[in-house]
């Protein structure tokens, strides 16, 4: 029944949503770089090539195509991850990582105590990306580029933090010998370029919106409940939660829980800064920016989309007609909000342009950070390099609606952009 109403949204999107969008592919530099896999991160409430449903309905290409088959096609090397589509940017982070090592998902001491929950996570048995921070016979390391689509944007900014200075908590508090790698920091290396796209660098007005309407609380207990009656269930795995680390959801092959889903639920929302919603939140990412660095070793790339059109009335903003009716109504309301009256983070009527789900002066670049738009002639590692901004919504950007052949030559072009630079 859950995938025959899956393949009817599929068919119903389809056939109003054929639209053609502005998407701006990038001019490609005129030099011949070296090529690294692609690994793609999905947002919130996504999911990867090891879960059901991206056989019905595969998160990156959605009604065009399965996107990351196409682009192997084309000769690139690309894989999809699976991460907790609840989870906070750290945890997914920590996900991310034991899936390319082929490791145990270690989520850390100092973390796992302040959270109150387990450190450890379920075991991959293979790397998906076979040799990677090896040295190849030139004596150079296998690098990766990283792509994140929405929320996986923030979840691959902390993974390359993590990756190049490591965390001080963890470092005090776990026993060198005990420690994960991936807290030690030194290996900004690995990694070759980091492309966001439709991320909310800077949060998402929504959140306050959402929160403004008080319906958080009655959201979060919904979603959690039903992914404690999902992952405790012969259909995880068609949606895998990657909650185990709460109790919500069993590891893959144990199904014994040390708690009930209620007590499962009432430790994943006792607290309030692990967890998804705070991270997509101003504030919450205004904590990450100042956290959260940038490494000279990685080329850093953003795409912002933008699905609203200013109204000459009070600068708001309405959506276009072609904007996804799901999240038609959040771009509206998004295209007229402009003082925050729950926290003391300053919005004001710059926020007001959105793809639906983050404003576009969230989803340009981190604030703070250095930032130049796109030039082909001079792109520099260490510094945010601004895509044009495209024509379209949240959802178009990972093809949703969108015509297969311009999807696929929208990532075409962005991997073939980044082929061609010199290896970092």
């Amino acid at each position: 029944m859950f995938k025959a109403l899956v393949s009817l949204w599929v068919s119903f999107v389809m056939l109003f949503m054929d639209f053609v969008p502005g998407f701006v592919p990038p001019e490609k530099p005129a030099e011949q770089g070296k090529t690294y896999p692609y690994v793609f991160v999905h947002g919130f409430l996504g999911w990867g090539r090891d879960e059901g449903i991206n056989k019905d309905i595969p998160y990156w290409g959605a009604t065009a195509c399965y996107l990351i088959d196409e682009l192997n096609d084309k000769g690139y090397d690309c894989y999809d991850a699976s991460v907790g589509p609840f989870s906070s940017a750290w945890d997914r982070a920590c996900e991310l990582y034991a899936q390319l090592t082929g490791t145990r998902v270690d989520y850390g001491e100092a973390h796992s105590a302040l959270h109150n929950h387990l450190r450890y996570g379920r075991t991959y048995d293979e790397p998906l990306v076979k040799g990677w921070g090896e040295t190849d016979k030139n004596g150079e390391i296998n690098k990766i580029n990283l792509i994140g689509h929405s929320f996986g944007g923030n979840t691959i900014r902390l993974f390359t933090e993590l990756m190049a200075n490591g965390d001080k908590e963890e470092l005090a508090a776990t026993d060198e010998n005990d420690i994960s790698p991936f807290f030690t920091g030194g290996k900004s290396n690995w990694i070759n370029s980091l492309v966001t796209i439709c991320t909310p660098h800077n949060g998402t007005t929504l959140e306050y919106i959402v929160e403004g309407l008080h319906l958080i609380p009655l959201t979060e207990t919904i979603l959690y409940l039903y992914a404690g009656l999902m992952g405790r269930s012969f259909l995880n795995g068609y949606l895998d939660f990657h909650l185990e680390q709460f109790g919500l959801t069993y590891i893959p092959g144990d199904n014994i829980s040390n708690s009930s889903i209620i007590e499962a639920i009432r430790l994943f929302m006792s607290q309030k800064t692990d967890d998804v919603e705070y991270d997509l939140s101003p504030d919450g990412c205004a904590a990450a920016n100042e956290r959260i660095g940038i490494s000279d070793d990685v080329y850093y790339f953003s795409y912002p989309f933008c699905s609203t059109f200013n109204t000459k009335i009070d600068n708001s903003q309405l959506p276009l007609p072609s904007t996804l009716f799901i999240i038609n109504p959040f771009a509206a309301m998004m295209g007229n909000y402009f003082k925050n009256r729950i926290s003391d983070y300053i919005i004001d009527k710059t926020w007001r342009p959105n793809d639906g789900l983050v404003n576009v002066v969230s989803s340009s670049f981190p604030e703070d950070d250095p930032h130049q738009d796109y030039d082909p002639k001079n792109i520099e590692k260490g510094i945010w390099n601004v895509m044009p901004l495209s024509r379209g919504d949240h959802g178009n950007a990972i093809g949703i609606g969108v015509r297969k052949d311009y999807l696929v030559n929208f990532y075409d072009q962005m991997l073939s952009m980044i082929d061609s630079l010199p290896a970092s």
